[in-house]
């Protein structure tokens, strides 16, 4: 684990300044950005990520994740931008999972030099899933016709209101196959000499609770992010919240002025922001939450 060796400095060449810890919570579903949307996205947090590792005097930066997973490229661009700041600067990264860490979750979970999760956190789903609707014998029913033009065989691939294709369920899992084998490579390379279990167990999608996940490897140890880092950085450590910056309409209304509809959305956006939304609850559902 890469430590900060930087002395800390006298203040007015008086009393040594205090050890400061960023918090940096990772929190929500996945790369589902803008408006009533509840998300975490590589775009909103880069500028969060940034200063938490800018001030001097820095000792570690401790992310707190709970996340139920959701875009495994967001999670990695998260992931990616951590790490780098990580290594540049020479400050090491501790995660503290809450209540769950799982699929795109416990990918963020991985950024962490060492994982401390509650005892009663989910962690895991290593794996990849995809889901969707049919509504096929319903628009017979109703007597709708479908009307689909495209260019390109492949274009309409999965099309909820067209029959089930095998070659398209196979384009699909051909995909996920990679999705996972990256993933894979990931918890490898991070908890490499930590892993406990076969790979058919630890990588088949499957949660466990923070207490099994510790006997797996999985995660570190169990604690909590005060407790961990009064211990280490002594008692008089400080903790420098890294919060997100919301305008006064996400404030007042929940909506986001960044994605250039404000308050002013379409009925059409504010659909797709109301399905996000149960897809968002969908998540954090499986996991009882």
């Amino acid at each position: 684990m890469p430590q900060n060796t930087e002395k800390p400095r006298r203040l007015f060449g008086l009393l040594p300044r205090r050890p400061s810890v960023s918090v940096l919570p990772l929190a929500g579903a996945i790369g589902m950005g803008g408006g009533l949307r509840s998300s975490l996205n590589y775009r909103d947090a880069v500028g969060r990520i940034e200063q938490a590792f800018a001030p001097r005097g820095t000792v570690a930066v401790a992310a707190l994740v709970n996340s139920p997973g959701g875009s495994p490229v967001q999670s990695t661009l998260i992931f990616k931008r951590i790490r780098a700041l990580s290594e540049e600067k020479k400050i090491p990264v501790v995660t503290f999972a809450e209540d769950v860490a799982a699929s795109g979750g416990y990918m963020l979970a991985l950024v962490g030099d060492e994982i401390f999760a509650d005892p009663s956190s989910i962690i895991g789903s290593i794996g990849v899933i995809s889901a969707g609707f049919g509504f096929t014998g319903l628009m017979e029913r109703l007597g709708v016709e479908r009307r689909l033009l495209t260019s390109g065989d492949n274009k309409s691939i999965m099309d909820p209101f067209s029959p089930l294709k095998e070659d398209d369920v196979a384009r699909v899992k051909a995909i996920q196959t990679d999705i996972h084998e990256t993933f894979k490579s990931m918890v490898r390379e991070r908890r490499a000499g930590k892993l406990t279990a076969p790979e058919n167990e630890l990588f088949n999608g499957n949660v466990w609770s923070a207490i099994e996940a510790k006997r797996l490897g999985l995660i570190d140890e169990l604690g909590d992010m005060r407790s961990v880092m009064r211990e280490r950085y002594g008692k008089k450590v400080r903790f420098r919240l890294v919060a997100e910056r919301k305008s006064w309409l996400k404030r007042r209304f929940g909506l986001s002025s960044l994605d250039g509809r404000g308050a002013s959305g379409s009925l059409g956006d504010v659909a797709e922001d109301l399905v996000a939304a149960i897809e968002a609850r969908a998540l954090w559902a499986r996991y009882g939450l």
